[in-house]
């Protein structure tokens, strides 16, 4: 894989120019899309730009966040061709950074659950999960160094798992959300993908403006509690055997862990995210539902035809109940530093029918708060953990999950 850290590294010492960097990228992407099938597009002779902090550094861009040099189509046959007259505010950002955005990556329809055809680039027969899953699986092909996605329940953490690369879904608003597409207002969530947890700590840092963000101490010995989820159902077993070797490696590391019940309160809000999540989908895609429906996926067409019956006062609970679940979310943050928990029930499914299950993702995307996927090496397919910090604190998460990943590898 490329990391960002490193190339940046290289390009800084003038081992590297930037245009030597996005080149590699353009070796990469002919050398693997054509089986991985990650990208719905890219640009073949981009403007590099010569300065910047992210100067060199080629980004993958989901395509339902907006570009103005590259149509934006949605995963859908519904926007074949569109064409934005302005890039989003992410995609400035980046610009402003010397990035280049220079792919847009296959989504699932609408950052819903209809599956896309990209391959996982562990093993071409499985899922790379979704909806993000050209960029997670761009990233760990090794076509590109920061793939940027969204996350309405597990869509960032989930197919960073799958593709054994690490990934980190912000706190809620951190990056902004103007000119991406919407599934839900009150979920939808920028993310990053990069090869290990300083590539997409660096990124937030920069893309954020907040350089404290960019692990800037070792987080000591953190209070770790470690929490299963039961009401999320059960995993795999080597998904808790994943999970057992990062409690292993985080001890080593000095952390102090212990496990950790969640409160009933958490668990009724992990049951309200459906009921967010579907009544605002069914606003946000109002004018696709009415002109379009027969041209929606098989999985999001009758996923919008049963929000029709969600009435405002079942929203309005599953609205109480999540905020009840953010204050209950805050005292358990007074025992603990960070969470420790799975990033998906096991590896990634066979075939490409399914995307996977966002079961140990949903509850922490209502709750807004920033996720670290971390890989947990191993033989076969990808397993992930996940560390989770109060809202606001992504420095903490990103720091202890660096401290896991460091002390996996050792």
């Amino acid at each position: 894989m490329l990391s960002l850290v490193d190339l940046r590294t290289r390009i800084a010492s003038g081992a590297l120019s930037p245009q030597a960097a996005v080149a590699l990228c353009q070796e990469a992407i002919a050398a693997r899309e054509a089986e991985v099938g990650a990208l719905v597009r890219h640009l073949p002779d981009p403007v590099v730009a010569a300065s910047g902090p992210l100067a060199g550094i080629a980004v993958g861009i989901k395509d339902i966040i907006d570009t103005a040099d590259m149509p934006t189509e949605m995963g859908s046959a519904i926007y074949a061709g569109w064409r934005p007259k302005a890039d989003a505010a992410i995609v400035s950002r980046l610009r402003a950074l010397g990035a280049v955005p220079l792919a847009k990556t296959t989504t699932c329809p609408f950052a819903g659950l209809d599956p896309t055809g990209t391959r996982n680039p562990r093993d071409l027969r499985h899922t790379p999960g979704g909806s993000s899953a050209g960029s997670a699986a761009a990233v760990a092909a090794g076509m590109l160094p920061l793939a940027l996605g969204t996350q309405t329940g597990g869509s960032v953490i989930r197919p960073a798992a799958y593709c054994g690369i690490a990934a980190v879904k912000p706190s809620f608003r951190l990056l902004p959300m103007v000119g991406v597409k919407t599934f839900s207002w009150a979920l939808d969530t920028l993310g990053l993908f990069g090869a290990g947890v300083r590539d997409v700590a660096h990124a937030l840092a920069l893309l954020a403006d907040r350089p404290e963000i960019d692990l800037p101490r070792a987080p000591g010995a953190p209070r770790i509690g470690v929490v299963r989820q039961a009401f999320a159902g059960t995993a795999e077993a080597d998904a808790y055997d994943a999970l057992a070797a990062a409690v292993r490696a985080a001890e080593a590391a000095g952390a102090s862990v212990r496990d950790l019940a969640l409160p009933d309160v958490l668990a009724e809000a992990f049951a309200a995210h459906g009921i967010v999540q579907d009544v605002e989908a069914r606003q946000a895609l109002a004018w696709e539902y009415a002109h379009h429906r027969a041209a929606l996926g098989p999985m999001l067409g009758p996923q919008l035809d049963a929000a029709q019956g969600i009435g405002a006062a079942d929203y309005d609970r599953a609205r109480r109940s999540a905020h009840r679940g953010r204050r209950a979310l805050k005292d358990v943050f007074g025992e603990v530093d960070v969470l420790l928990t799975l990033s998906a029930p096991g590896r990634a499914p066979a075939g490409l029918t399914s995307t996977g299950a966002s079961t140990f993702n949903r509850l922490w995307t209502l709750m807004g708060v920033p996720c670290v996927t971390v890989p947990v090496p191993g033989p076969g397919l990808p397993l992930g953990v996940q560390v989770i910090a109060r809202f606001g604190d992504d420095g903490r998460a990103l720091s202890a999950a660096a401290m896991i990943e460091a002390a996996l590898a050792a």
